[in-house]
C-alpha cells in the first residue's frame, strides 16, 4: 500500500485521512503516484508492450550494420542519399513556414478579433485533420496533373497538417492575459505592433510545438509524396525494399531518417530557451476585449474562407465530380463494401490490441514514480519517431526470421498499428487513469483485493471513459495507414487506403473517389462522437 502522504489534497480533507507532513508542506512531484514497484500483473505486459514498441530501433540497429559499417556508409554517403536529403528538408521547411503562417493568423483572427462567426471558424478549420494527406494529394493531382512533384506535395501536406500549429496556439491564445496586449495599445503600439511585439513572442513554444508535430508528419509522410510522385525519404525507402531483396540500403535510409527526427526534436526543444512563459498571479478574470478589423474585415473573411475552401471544400467538391461522372463500369459496389469491412475490421483489431498493450504502460506511468516506470513509458513511444514504413520493415524482417508463418498475415498488421498507434492510447490511459482517485486503489488493497482485483474492480472502470475515447481515436488513425498496410497487408486484401494508392496510382481517378469518400465517412463517426465526447 502506498504512503498516505501520496494521497492528493482533496482526498486528505476527510477525517480518518490525516496528512503527517508539517504544515504548508508541498505534495511531491507526481500527484497521485506510488513509488513502489508495480505488481507483476502490470510490469509483464507492460514490458511485452514496450519491446514490442522499441523492435523497429533494434531492426535498424542489426539491419543497417548486417554488411558491415563500410557498407551502411556507403548507403548513406551515397549522392541519392544527400539528394533524398534535401528533397525531404526543402519540403519539410516550406510546409512548415507555410503552416505556421496559416495556424498562426487563423488562431489569432479567430480568438483575438471581432471577426464575424469565429465561433463556427474555428471548427471549419480544424476539418482537414478528418480528411487524410493523400487523400487532398488525390484531389489535387486528378484536378491539376501538372502539380505533380514539389510543388503538389507542398501544397497537399500545408492543407493537411496546418491545424497542428493552430489548436496549441489558438489555445495558448484563449489562456493568455489580455492585460499585456491592452497595456501596449493604451501606450500607442497599433494592432499589428502588439501583435508582433507582444502577442506573437507569448506564441512561440505552441508554435514551435505545432511547427515540430509538423515537421514530424511531413518526415513520415508517405501518401502524399507516393501519389504526388515526389522522392523524400519515406518513397525512397519503398522504392528500396521493392526493388531489391537485399533490405540492408532501406534499412540505413531508415536510420537517416530516425536521426533526422530525433535532431528535429532536439532542435525544437532547444528553440524553447529558458524564457519564462508562466504568469504570477491568476491574471485578468475576464476575455480578451476582440480587436476591431476595421477595413481589414473583408480581407480576414476572404483569407479564413479561402483556407477552408482550398481544405475542406476543393477535396470534398473534387469527390463529388469523380462520383458523379463515375459509372458502375468504373468502380464495383460489391468491391467497395468488402474493402470497406476489411478496413473497419483491421482498424478495430489494431484498435484493441493497441489499447490492450497501452493499458498496464499507461496504469503505470500514471500510478507509478522511479526508473522502471520511466524506461517503460519512454519505450512505449519509441514508435512516434518511427514512420510507418520503417515499422514494417521491422516487422518483415522478424516474421522472415523468427515467425515465418506470420510474414503477410493479418496479425503481422495489426501488430504494426500497435507499435505506430502505441502513444496514442498510452497516453490517453495515462490521463484517464491519473483522474481516478489513487486513495480508492488503496482502499480496496486494504480491504484484501488483489492487485489483478484492483485493476479489474476499482481502477479499469473509473478510467473505462478515457480509455474508450484513446481506442476511438487509435481506430481512426489505423483506418488511414498507408506505409505499413501497402508492406504489410495478406496478398489479395485491400483497405480503404491502399485501394485509393493503388486507383491513384494508374490515374484512375473516377475509380479511386469512391474509396477516398468512404474512408472520410467511416472516420467522420468515431471522430464526431470523440467531439461529443470532450465536451
Amino acid at each position: 500500500m502506498s504512503d498516505w502522504s501520496d494521497v492528493t489534497a482533496p482526498e486528505r480533507s476527510a477525517p480518518a485521512l490525516r496528512d503527517p507532513r508539517p504544515a504548508g508542506a508541498q505534495a511531491p512531484a507526481g500527484r497521485g503516484r506510488a513509488v513502489g514497484r508495480p505488481s507483476l500483473i502490470l510490469i509483464v505486459p507492460a514490458v511485452l508492450a514496450a519491446a514490442l514498441a522499441v523492435l523497429p530501433l533494434g531492426y535498424l540497429a542489426v539491419r543497417a550494420l548486417e554488411h558491415g559499417p563500410a557498407f551502411a556508409w556507403d548507403v548513406i554517403a551515397d549522392s541519392r542519399t544527400g539528394e533524398l536529403l534535401l528533397r525531404s528538408l526543402g519540403l519539410t521547411t516550406v510546409v512548415v513556414a507555410a503552416c505556421l503562417l496559416i495556424g498562426i493568423s487563423l488562431a489569432w483572427l479567430t480568438v483575438r478579433t471581432a471577426l464575424p462567426g469565429a465561433r463556427a471558424w474555428s471548427v471549419l478549420v480544424t476539418l482537414p485533420l478528418a480528411v487524410p494527406s493523400y487523400v487532398t494529394a488525390f484531389a489535387w493531382l486528378s484536378a491539376a496533373p501538372s502539380l505533380a512533384g514539389f510543388t503538389g506535395s507542398a501544397i497537399a501536406l500545408t492543407l493537411a497538417s496546418f491545424p497542428y500549429v493552430y489548436l496549441p496556439v489558438a489555445a495558448t491564445l484563449r489562456g493568455t492575459d489580455p492585460g499585456h496586449e491592452e497595456v501596449a495599445r493604451s501606450l500607442g503600439h497599433g494592432p499589428l505592433r502588439t501583435f508582433l511585439r507582444v502577442t506573437l513572442p507569448q506564441l512561440r513554444p505552441a508554435a514551435a510545438g505545432g511547427g515540430l508535430l509538423v515537421a514530424l508528419y511531413v518526415l513520415s509522410d508517405f501518401g502524399a509524396v507516393s501519389l504526388m510522385r515526389y522522392d523524400t525519404f519515406t518513397r525512397g525507402i519503398y522504392t528500396s525494399y521493392r526493388a531489391s531483396f537485399d533490405r540492408t540500403p532501406a534499412a540505413a535510409l531508415s536510420a537517416v531518417l530516425v536521426v533526422m527526427t530525433v535532431l528535429l526534436v532536439a532542435a525544437e526543444t532547444r528553440t524553447r530557451g529558458r524564457a519564462v512563459y508562466s504568469r504570477t498571479g491568476t491574471g485578468t478574470a475576464r476575455r480578451a476585449v476582440p480587436v476591431a478589423l476595421g477595413r481589414l474585415k473583408p480581407l480576414a473573411l476572404a483569407w479564413c474562407g479561402a483556407i477552408v475552401a482550398l481544405a475542406v471544400g476543393f477535396p470534398l467538391a473534387t469527390l463529388g465530380y469523380w462520383l458523379a461522372v463515375g459509372t458502375s463500369a468504373t468502380w464495383n459496389s460489391a468491391t467497395l463494401t468488402a474493402t470497406a469491412l476489411t478496413t473497419l475490421g483491421v482498424a478495430a483489431a489494431g484498435a484493441a490490441l493497441t489499447a490492450l498493450l497501452a493499458l498496464p504502460v499507461g496504469v503505470i506511468a500514471a500510478r507509478h514514480r522511479g526508473r522502471l516506470a520511466h524506461l517503460l513509458e519512454q519505450a512505449a513511444y519509441a514508435g512516434h519517431a518511427v514512420p510507418g514504413i520503417t515499422v514494417a520493415l521491422a516487422l518483415v524482417f522478424f516474421a522472415v526470421r523468427y515467425a515465418r508463418p506470420l510474414y503477410q498475415e493479418t496479425p503481422l498488421l495489426i501488430c504494426a498499428y500497435a507499435v505506430l498507434f502505441l502513444p496514442v492510447a498510452v497516453a490517453a490511459t495515462r490521463a484517464a487513469v491519473l483522474q481516478a482517485p489513487p486513495v480508492l486503489d488503496d482502499v480496496a488493497r486494504s480491504l484484501g483485493r488483489t492487485p489483478f482485483g484492483v485493476l479489474r474492480e476499482v481502477t479499469l472502470p473509473l478510467a473505462a471513459p478515457g480509455v474508450a475515447a484513446g481506442a476511438a481515436l487509435t481506430f481512426v488513425v489505423c483506418m488511414k495507414e498507408l506505409p505499413a498496410t501497402l508492406l504489410l497487408r495478406p496478398t489479395g486484401m485491400d483497405t480503404l487506403a491502399t485501394r485509393l494508392w493503388t486507383e491513384t496510382g494508374t490515374g484512375s481517378f473516377a475509380a479511386a473517389a469512391p474509396y477516398a469518400a468512404a474512408l472520410i465517412l467511416l472516420a467522420a463517426v468515431p471522430s464526431y462522437l470523440l467531439g461529443r465526447h470532450r465536451t
